[in-house]
């Protein structure tokens, strides 16, 4: 119902601004010898907006009414037995359809791309899947079965090294399956973000709550900005988004001696920024850093913060109608920078 308003309000939109046009021309340039082309624009342009050829044939046959009555001898009245006039609705006729059939051909090869795109993704992101998983999984069925079989040949601290191995790996898991229900209920199409009203400050001191459990000696630069900002948001997503770059900078920056957060406001955006100092992003790689493939569509040897994780920051990102990116710092390490719409009020406010 809604799209068939879409297009009855789009075709008389267009048809308006038409007739004004024509009007425009007759008075000012004194002549008719443009109106039917402008029709045949109007035509061709509602064709193209519009779904299917019902509002195209109808503003074909409405333009030759028009053209008709208000642009051609005698004016005000109906004359449909001048040939022009029969010429004229027929060829506006055949415009329709042409740009109709085209327009149709057009949106199925581009929802036909699309959906190639989104299988392309569901392979790559099994892919990852299989890959990431294997690794932990052999490691706590190994460590386990070691210690279930020979438990009394291990010293209690070899036993509670291998233990501390199966609870971080099975974290690394739970992370993994959080990641990938988010991906797969985003890439559904059939949920729609729930965005409330959150304050940076609160958002920034979840994340490091979070990341602190997991990296408890590592230390995070913070830097943001003095006044209040309240981001419209599904928190606990936007939080996995943060606590996934932060864990990204962790595990695959290497030599990193420093972590910085920051958080800037531009232009009624929040702008969130997570850099290191370690080795930074290898050139193919930063191509394809959020698809969680390599340059050779091969799956990259990282976990999940540098594949699926990352496709993960993507999804949801998008999901909030913003932008993500990464790049190489000029002094070395990288840089994940994304943003959110935000709502700002003064301090005193």
């Amino acid at each position: 119902m809604i799209k068939h308003v879409k297009n009855i309000l789009t075709s008389l939109t267009i048809l308006a601004g038409a007739f004004g046009i024509c009007l425009l021309i007759q008075n000012v340039f004194q002549t008719e010898a443009l109106i039917p082309a402008v029709f045949v624009l109007a035509i061709f342009l509602i064709s193209f907006i519009t779904e299917g050829y019902a509002c195209g044939i109808i503003s074909a046959l409405a333009s030759v009414l028009i053209l008709n009555f208000a642009f051609t001898l005698p004016f005000f009245e109906f004359n449909f037995t001048m040939p022009e006039n029969i010429i004229s609705a027929v060829i506006m006729i055949i415009v329709t359809l042409i740009t109709g059939t085209l327009t149709t051909q057009i949106k199925k090869q581009e929802a036909i791309k699309a959906e190639s795109e989104k299988e392309r993704m569901r392979a790559n992101l099994l892919r990852a899947v299989s890959h990431d998983l294997r690794t932990p999984l052999t490691t706590i069925y190994g460590s386990s079965s070691v210690i279930l079989e020979n438990y009394e040949l291990f010293s209690d601290e070899q036993k509670l090294s291998m233990l501390k191995g199966i609870r971080e790996d099975s974290q690394w898991l739970t992370r993994m399956v959080e990641n990938l229900l988010s991906v797969t209920r985003l890439d559904s199409g059939n949920v729609k973000i729930l965005k409330t009203s959150v304050a940076l400050e609160e958002l920034i001191d979840s994340v490091l709550k979070k990341f602190r459990k997991r990296y408890p000696t590592q230390n995070v630069i913070l830097d943001l900005p003095d006044k209040f900002i309240s981001i419209p948001m599904d928190a606990l997503l936007i939080e996995q988004v943060l606590v996934n770059l932060l864990d990204n900078a962790v595990e695959h920056a290497k030599g990193m001696t420093k972590l910085m957060l920051r958080v800037t406001s531009d232009d009624g955006k929040a702008v969130f920024e997570i850099s290191d100092d370690g080795c930074g992003i290898e050139s193919e790689r930063l191509k394809t850093i959020f698809t969680g493939y390599g340059g050779d569509n091969s799956p990259t040897d990282t976990k999940i913060n540098s594949g699926i994780g990352l496709s993960v920051c993507a999804t949801i990102i998008k999901a909030h109608g913003g932008e993500i990116s990464a790049e190489n710092l000029k002094n070395g390490g990288a840089l994940f920078r994304f943003t959110l719409d935000a709502e700002e009020e003064d301090d005193e406010q």
